[in-house]
Parts: structure tokens; sequence; C-alpha cells
């Protein structure tokens, strides 16, 4: 028998994908926004929650759940399949040189964009979920990137969602209050 407090965490994966060579692709907005896009694709298909996200010049991280019978390395597959299909395109046509710093020779692809397998790990405890996106959240404040001067200031992020509830990102759904949060009222 399930207690309700693991039931809610089933799944929950806190997820880093991270690109070759740790080189700045994600850097323009539009390669950012290729994977807002990916996940809004996913989250109306219904196949997972997105909780939290922030995108960085060379990787990303995610907070989300699978849902139903969705299985995790699917999902994965299909979004950096189809993020890399993006980026290639737009690459191809706007920056051919830059595409060729991410040309493999492998007998199922000629470019690779992001390290193989992003890195997932299991969230099992309320705590650490709210750990993992304090983390994500702070990410671009960090020395090393100094992208924004405080986590709701930095685009693409989840951060606005949690302090001021901006909708900038429909896809996204509160941890804690779910689709239920947008109707609370502010205290």
């Amino acid at each position: 028998m399930r207690f309700d407090f693991q039931y809610r965490f089933i799944d929950v994966y806190f997820t880093t994908a991270t690109v070759k060579n740790w080189k700045y692709l994600l850097r323009p907005d539009k390669y950012k926004q290729i994977i807002t896009d990916s996940l809004t694709y996913l989250v109306a298909e219904q196949s997972v929650w997105v909780y939290a996200f922030v995108i960085m010049p060379n990787h990303f991280h995610l907070i989300w759940q699978m849902r139903a019978e969705t299985c995790l390395s699917h999902v994965q597959q299909r979004m950096m399949k189809f993020v890399a299909q993006k980026i290639k395109s737009d690459l191809r046509f706007h920056h051919p040189l830059v595409l060729e710093h991410f040309k493999v020779e492998r007998k199922d692809r000629h470019y690779q964009f992001f390290k193989e397998k992003p890195l997932s790990i299991p969230l099992y405890q309320e705590d650490v979920v709210w750990q993992k996106m304090e983390y994500i959240h702070q990410n671009p404040l960090q020395p090393k990137w100094r992208l924004a001067t405080s986590p709701e200031e930095y685009l693409f992020s989840s951060a606005g969602f949690y302090s001021n509830r901006s909708r900038q990102w429909p896809f996204l759904t509160h941890f804690w209050y779910g689709d239920d949060w947008s109707d609370l009222t502010l205290q």
C-alpha cells in the first residue's frame, strides 16, 4: 500500500541537460525558446507537469513529473531530439560555421548538441524538491553567470512564477498547489 506522501513524489525528477563540451549554444534567446516550446508541447499533450526550470547559456535544469504511464527516458529522448533538430535547422541556415563545432561521426547522427543522456535524479521528499528549486532559481545569479540581479528578473526561469505569479510560462504548474494556485489570493 502506498502512502499519500510517497504517491505525490512518484516520478518527480531534477533533470540537467548540458551542451556538449559546455559550449554556450543556448546563449541566444531563440534557442531557449525552442526548449520552452518543447515543454509547452509536452505539458499540452499531458505527458508531464513542469514545476520549475532555468535555461542557462550551456545547460538547463528542470523539475518535472511524469504523468500517468509516461516513461522519463522516452519523454527526455523526444524532447532532446526536438530541441536538437530545431537548433540544427537554425544553425544550418543562419550559422553554418557554428554547426560544424557539433559535428560527430556516428552511425545514428551527424551532429551532437548535448551530452549523452541528461542527468535525472528522482526526488522523493518535499524539502529536496524545494532545495533543488532554490538552486535552479539562484543559478542565473551565480558569480560565474551574473545574468540577473534577482531570480525573478531572469526571463528563462520559473522564479517569477513562484515569486510574483508571472504567467510568462503557462506550461508551469505550482509544485505544492498545482493548477489551483492561480485561484488563491495573494497574502
